[in-house]
């Protein structure tokens, strides 16, 4: 059975504006909906702050070390079984002033030691991913551009790794800085032999 339905020719002017308002009342609901979309998702795009650039490596900026170097001493040690060993060595042979800085060492976000002015220390760690920092602890009297760098590498066990801190000063060069970098195991060892051999402990 088909159901009447008026033509257009016999709608009243009250259907007409029936249909007109079902057709607006539609198109306000999409458009209210689309705006309460957008507040949600500006909402949530302010409830989670984005993150924020740090080195990993690094500790905290309240730990210093007192710092002793023997400069007769240059110890190359062996590994332990299923451990990697970090050389960490200090070069201020291009630092064309006194006094040289003090660099304290992170790893992985704990400081692990410091050296003092062309020397060296090491330390043994476990296999896999790691994040090294080197930085001045302490000011040393002028513009400095950078004080602290850092590097990432994966250790594997039973392998030997060398970083350098490279500092960096002349005053017909500009401030004062500091590079990080991994170092050939060669050069590592001809630099050694002419370095100092750091012990430090943290400060009270």
């Amino acid at each position: 059975m088909k159901l009447p339905w008026p033509s257009p020719s016999r709608l009243t002017n009250a259907d007409r504006n029936l249909n007109l308002d079902i057709r607006l009342d539609g198109s306000l609901v999409k458009t209210v909906l689309a705006l309460l979309m957008i507040l949600f998702a500006t909402a949530s795009f302010a409830q989670t702050p984005p993150a924020t650039a740090f080195a990993p490596g690094c500790g905290t900026a309240d730990t210093k070390f007192d710092v002793a170097t023997n400069d007769k001493q240059h110890p190359f040690a062996k590994r332990d079984a299923g451990k990697a060993l970090i050389y960490l060595l200090q070069d201020d042979s291009d630092f064309l002033s006194r006094p040289r800085p003090t660099t304290r060492f992170g790893l992985d976000g704990n400081w692990i030691g410091a050296t003092q002015s062309n020397s060296y220390f090491y330390i043994s760690v476990d296999p896999g991913e790691h994040h090294l920092c080197g930085e001045w602890q302490s000011f040393v009297g002028f513009g400095v551009a950078h004080k602290s760098a850092a590097a990432h590498f994966t250790a594997d066990a039973g392998e030997t790794y060398f970083f350098i801190v490279r500092d960096h000063y002349s005053e017909h060069r500009g401030p004062a800085g500091i590079s990080f970098s991994p170092l050939d195991s060669d050069e590592a060892q001809l630099l050694m032999s002419k370095l100092g051999f750091s012990t430090s402990r943290p400060k009270k």
